[in-house]
């Protein structure tokens, strides 16, 4: 059964880590060189391979007793935390520019660009993490595909104007706050239960 409450959680923590993150930053490149709708096309469908893969992980997680999975999830969020506190600015990447201009082409150009960058991400790892701790498949693949979705579209169309109005920084600080609050209360399950 969908929780909203889960799908909503996860689509904040997803939304707030990914956004400054290196794809956003392709997806806005990719969306002033190319037709916007193509680039989305290309870049939901590669972020929806990593969600079910993550999930898939995520629930593999949830067969070991429930005192390990919240520490094992407690210890990845605080580490997730740590990572987003102390990485520093990412650099625009040079991405090709395919030959024509097709569906195809530019969504393909898309796909393999977020299926490459996103492999192993912390967002991807994120939701493996959230599928543990949440046991709850259809929720958590919701809520982060929806999260992702909302940062590449964000992204494509109108990143530079969201990155003018709200500091990268203050996104950042928010996200890592977030998945130490996190880390917190899982480890406080795992020792009190």
């Amino acid at each position: 059964m969908l929780s909203i409450t889960v799908t909503a959680l996860v689509f904040g923590v997803i939304f707030l880590a990914e956004l400054p993150d290196k794809t956003a930053l392709a997806g806005l490149v990719l969306g002033t060189r190319y037709r916007a709708s193509y680039v989305f096309a290309g870049v939901a469908a590669a972020f929806l391979l990593h969600v079910v893969l993550a999930v898939a992980a995520g629930s593999v997680l949830t067969l070991l007793p429930q005192q390990i999975v919240h520490a094992i999830t407690g210890v990845l969020f605080l580490a997730g935390a740590a990572v987003l506190l102390l990485k520093k600015g990412e650099e625009e990447e040079e991405i090709r520019k395919p030959a024509d201009q097709s569906f195809w082409k530019v969504a393909g150009t898309g796909f393999m660009l977020i299926l490459v960058a996103e492999f192993g991400d912390l967002t991807q790892i994120m939701t493996a993490n959230l599928a543990a701790r949440y046991d709850d498949p259809i929720s958590v693949g919701l809520g982060a595909v929806l999260g992702l979705w909302a940062v590449a579209g964000l992204g494509i169309v109108g990143g530079k104007a969201l990155m003018k109005r709200v500091p990268l920084r203050l996104i950042t600080q928010i996200a890592a706050l977030l998945m130490l609050a996190l880390g917190v209360w899982s480890l406080y399950e795992a020792v009190a239960g």
